[in-house]
């Protein structure tokens, strides 16, 4: 009797378990697709941008790097604070920044207003988004987590390459301002539902690294703003040689910290594990390749091939909304066998769709002929997500795993950051925007190198661990029973 009535006193609690792991789901997958969809809806919106706020092509080119600049910077020092002050009280203040600062940017009234604006949404972006998987992974039981990073990998795969679409789609028959409108609502859904539907974690004995904090933050945004500012000063001008080096000696002396001091924000002993190593070099790749791929091919399909904003993003549909079939697939594969041959296999096909893609541009190729290399891109991508996700958080303790996601999300956004910049001096070197055939110049020897780097983030995960070390050894994931849970 006594154990019947055990289990019927379960049967709540584990249907409250399952609605609490997709709430969990719901609320962090909306946030990292508002997050992720920012890098790029505005890319296609800047022609629109210009006429009503003037600013020359540079100036305006800011309204992307403001927001890329704050994002990749703080990106590990948000994931910090939500360790030592709890990841779902920094979530909500995260979330409450980044949609305030969408407001004043759909607000702005010129141009210096809306580089503010944006570059605040960074800062909210940089709290908010590493804690969605820690959050996340808080929730979710060891056994589904594959299923779930791959949802939430599907959602933000699909924000980051469908960002050009929705921003034209709005831009196009409704107005600029609308691409940050949208945050808003969602922001405002969001908001009470994570503050009623999360429940509280810490990291414990997490303390803030201030020295670990500062240097980091230097060198990245040393790194990236010489990033965002080459192809437009000069990769050989006085600031942008002098960003690079400051950045590059700032970053030394992070790794010199990470090295020696006791407690530091980014413990360089993590990069002993193959599998941390391995899935960090390969994000880097993998955005790298194809962030600078996305931002050329999007003005390809407009300027060249004559689609509109609209008619692009649709015609880019086989790659870019993918993830939303392929990224459940693939976590649960990565549950599976295992996240290696899935990320390996993904970014793979990645770089065949790219190579092919580079063989068959031209100024008048038919969009039939284009359609393998968009599928066999989107299958690649859609591959990658999920389980990058799924390793990155299985390589390390529970009580790490909020700095090792702020880590890879930085190392994310600066190989977007780094992609953009160097697709960008390829396609200026070889090309133009004079003719069709001088963009294809420029764009063809772009997307070969885009494809090489993509390559070798899939050589880079064939070295990540095949199977699982030993519970407990060093990078490995610990019981999630070490996690302090504050329950709501």
């Amino acid at each position: 009797m006594s154990e019947q009535k055990a289990q019927t006193a379960a049967q709540p609690e584990q249907a409250a378990s399952r609605g609490g792991m997709v709430w969990a789901l719901v609320i962090t997958s909306v946030a990292g697709f508002m997050a992720a969809l920012d890098n790029l809806v505005v890319t296609t919106a800047l022609p629109s941008i210009r006429e009503d706020l003037g600013g020359a092509l540079h100036d305006l080119e800011w309204t992307v790097s403001a927001y890329t600049l704050t994002f990749a910077v703080l990106l590990m020092f948000g994931a910090a604070l939500g360790d030592r002050f709890g990841r779902r009280r920094l979530f909500i203040v995260g979330l409450s920044v980044f949609t305030a600062a969408s407001a004043g940017a759909a607000l702005a009234p010129g141009l210096e207003t809306l580089i503010a604006a944006r570059a605040v949404q960074g800062v909210g972006a940089a709290i908010m988004m590493p804690l969605t998987l820690t959050l996340l992974t808080a929730a979710v039981p060891q056994a589904k987590r594959g299923m779930a990073y791959g949802i939430w990998g599907a959602v933000n795969g699909l924000a980051v390459a469908s960002g050009p679409l929705i921003g034209g789609s709005l831009t196009e028959h409704v107005s600029w301002q609308w691409i940050f409108w949208l945050n808003v609502p969602l922001g405002l859904a969001l908001l009470p539902l994570a503050r009623l539907r999360l429940a509280e974690s810490y990291a414990p004995g997490a303390r803030l690294d201030m020295v670990g904090t500062l240097l980091a933050s230097g060198g990245l945004f040393g790194i990236v703003y010489a990033l965002v500012r080459g192809p437009i000063d000069g990769w050989s001008s006085a600031t942008v040689l002098v960003s690079l080096s400051a950045g590059a000696v700032l970053l030394a002396g992070f790794i010199r910290h990470g090295v020696r001091h006791a407690a530091p924000m980014l413990p360089m002993r993590l990069f002993r594990s193959r599998a941390f190593a391995g899935i960090n070099a390969a994000s880097l790749l993998m955005f790298l390749g194809m962030f600078g791929s996305i931002f050329l091919l999007s003005q390809y399909m407009q300027g060249v091939l004559g689609y509109s904003p609209t008619e692009a993003g649709l015609r880019m549909l086989p790659w870019t909304g993918m993830p939303m079939l392929i990224s459940p697939l693939a976590g649960y594969l990565s549950d599976r066998i295992g996240g290696r041959p899935v990320v390996a296999a993904g970014l793979f096909l990645q770089a065949v769709g790219l190579a092919w893609y580079a063989v068959v541009v031209a100024v008048d190729v038919s969009y039939t002929t284009q359609l393998p290399a968009l599928i066999i891109s989107g299958v690649g991508m859609s591959l990658y997500f999920a389980p990058a996700s799924n390793l990155v958080m299985s390589s390390v303790r529970p009580q790490e795993q909020g700095i090792a996601s702020g880590a890879n999300n930085a190392l994310r956004e600066v190989g977007g950051a780094l992609g953009i910049a160097v697709m960008s001096s390829i396609f200026s070197a070889q090309g133009g925007y004079d003719s069709g055939w001088d963009f294809v110049n420029g764009l063809e020897p772009a997307l070969w190198v885009g494809s090489a780097v993509v390559a070798l983030a899939s050589v880079a995960a064939l070295c990540i661990p095949s199977r699982r070390s030993a519970p407990g050894a060093p990078g490995t994931a610990a019981p999630q029973q070490e996690e302090t849970l504050v329950a709501v």
